[in-house]
């Protein structure tokens, strides 16, 4: 084996590792949103987790990026950590499909034309040209994707045949037979396996290493099995160092993910010794072949989740003892690792948004309770908090999109949504703002000792009522996708502009009259002011979500036009409900 056999091994290992990550890739991307979905159906069965780990793992062909997601969802409070043990399983055995793509190089076709069509170095180069046309020529994202993700496999296969083609010279070398001799001590190769799969960080890199070594007739099942076991435990590298810096549940998913190999990997070498100590298992010194080790790889991890599935709550306790609790341990909202699945970053910062939507929400229901019942301490420590917290928010969701457009390759529909978020959030953040107005408002009253009118009081809880719904719809509409909803929006916007209107001309004949004082009026404006900031914000977010959602095509002039008149008569109808509602309630006789 001379030195341009080995640039070859390395050029195809290169290929090989480069063509997977393409391909990897873009099947996240053209999976999309229904990664997201079947996670949320991962939930404590252990059978479901199972399947739906394995599907994933077929999907973006990489158990050791199932596992660095798992990470990261358990970090951001996506996921329990109980519910990621069947995803576990699952994805470990459908990193076995690999192998048996794989194992396709091994087809001798002969003068058969479907199998000399399945051979790698016929269909990658057919796959390759129609994925090159398809990034040349299509115009739609989709179809481009998928002219990557068929350009990333035929790279991948390419990369395979140049690693087996170098070693063919080891057929006749006897030094490399005694070489293979010196891992028939289980625990070394097992030890070999796992340095090297370690350092390549990809267990089908390794797998595939090991099935073009097989096609040098020289490689046997004793030799082969304990490298296989190896490379199953340096798999968990890459998760191992995915760990570092996230909280103690995320440490032990990492954890489960190591015990699962290494107890089933010790299972396996204790029936593997006892077999060849105990019967003197005849085909272990058979040559194995690239299908055998496909087949080996499979069993091994199929009966692992065989025989550990039911001690699932034990790799729990187990991940615990080893993970320790910690007293101060840090909050994290979002984590990075998600951002190795665009879908699922963007799925999750739509999640962390609801939450700061829900926190505005609890600050505004709190000033506005405060302004009429009355101040008190705790809750204007509360809203405080509230919208530090909310602020908070809106630095991390957005440094994350902006880092999550700028690196990755989104779908057209994940930039869509991105930018939603992008251009929400810091209207959500300003409803935040208003409402630690309205708390200021509030304590200005307790300090100066004021007192409304029972006139004043009336307008108040009207106008706050409208300010509580139209907020409320406003985020309906965003996080339901709701473009019809969001038109009811602009009518109440309307309604409260004009409250405040009305408001204030009333408030000025009662300081004329010196029924309220200036000190009464100049906070009584504050309010409305603010009454009225938060319905525009409102206003704004649901025409946000209208701009996106609506199937035409209106710019940013138009569609903020239409939303603030009433262009026709359902917005007419609208208009006269909420200003029967709240402009001047009809009172029942």
């Amino acid at each position: 084996m001379d030195i341009f056999s080995f640039i070859t091994l390395f050029g195809g290992l290169a290929f090989f590792l480069f063509g997977m990550k393409v391909l990897s890739d873009s099947l996240k991307k053209t999976a999309g949103g229904k990664l997201e979905s079947l996670l949320k159906k991962a939930t404590d069965n252990p059978i479901k987790g199972l399947g739906i780990g394995a599907i994933i793992t077929v999907a973006i062909q990489s158990s050791s990026a199932m596992t660095v997601m798992l990470v990261g969802f358990v970090n951001s409070g996506l996921m329990e950590l109980a519910e990621t043990v069947g995803v576990i399983f699952g994805s470990d055995i459908g990193t076995t499909l690999t192998a048996w793509i794989l194992s396709l190089s091994g087809i001798d076709g002969g003068d058969v034309f479907i199998l000399r069509f399945l051979k790698p170095s016929c269909f990658c180069l057919v796959f390759a040209l129609i994925g090159v046309l398809l990034l040349l020529a299509a115009k739609k994202q989709k179809n481009k994707d998928i002219g990557t993700m068929l350009l990333g496999f035929a790279i991948l296969m390419q990369g395979m045949t140049m690693m087996s083609d170098s070693m063919a010279p080891l057929r006749e070398m006897e030094s490399f037979t005694d070489i293979l001799t010196t891992f028939k001590n289980p625990f070394l190769g097992v030890l070999a396996g796992a340095v090297i799969t370690g350092i390549i960080q990809s267990s089908a890199a390794s797998i595939g290493i090991l099935q073009g070594l097989s096609m040098t007739g020289q490689l046997s099942y004793s030799v082969a099995i304990p490298l296989i076991l190896g490379a199953n435990i340096g798999t968990c590298a890459t998760a191992v160092l995915s760990s570092i810096g996230v909280n103690r549940d995320a440490k032990r998913v990492t954890a489960i993910h190591v015990e699962i190999k290494v107890i089933g990997t010790i299972i396996w070498l204790i029936a593997f010794c006892l077999m060849n100590y105990v019967f003197d298992v005849p085909f272990m010194d058979d040559k194995i072949g690239i299908v055998g080790i496909a087949m080996v790889h499979s069993i091994f991890n199929i009966s692992n989740a065989i025989i550990l599935m039911p001690f699932k709550n034990l790799l729990v306790k187990l991940s615990k003892i080893f993970i320790k609790e910690k007293a101060d341990e840090k909050e994290f909202i979002l984590d990075e690792r998600l951002m190795l699945t665009p879908p699922i970053a963007v799925a999750e910062c739509r999640n962390v948004m609801k939450k700061m939507a829900s926190k505005a929400k609890t600050g505004l229901d709190i000033s506005t309770l405060m302004l009429l019942n009355g101040y008190n301490d705790p809750d204007f420590e509360a809203i405080k908090k509230n919208e530090e917290g909310i602020d908070k928010y809106e630095d991390i969701i957005g440094s994350y999109l902006m880092k999550l457009t700028t690196t990755q390759h989104l779908s057209e529909v994940d930039k869509k949504k991105s930018s939603m978020m992008l251009q929400t959030v810091g209207e959500i953040e300003r409803i935040a703002d208003h409402a630690n107005y309205l708390s200021n408002s509030s304590e200005e009253m307790h300090n100066k000792k004021l007192v409304f009118s029972d006139n004043a009081d009336e307008e108040l809880k009207r106008i706050i009522s409208a300010v509580r719904e139209i907020y409320t719809m406003a985020i309906d509409c965003f996080m339901s996708d709701n473009a019809a909803g969001a038109k009811d929006i602009g009518p109440l916007r309307i309604v409260i502009s004009e409250m405040s209107d009305e408001f204030k001309a009333a408030h000025v004949e009662r300081l004329a009259s010196g029924t309220c004082t200036t000190s009464q009026g100049f906070v009584f404006n504050d309010i409305l002011y603010s009454c009225v900031r938060i319905a525009e914000h409102s206003l704004n977010i649901a025409a946000i979500s209208y701009r996106f959602n609506s199937p035409s095509n209106e710019d940013y002039t138009t569609y903020m036009h239409d939303f603030k008149q009433l262009k026709d008569k359902a917005s007419e109808r609208k208009y006269q409900e909420y200003h029967d509602k709240y402009a001047h309630p009809v009172k029942a006789e």
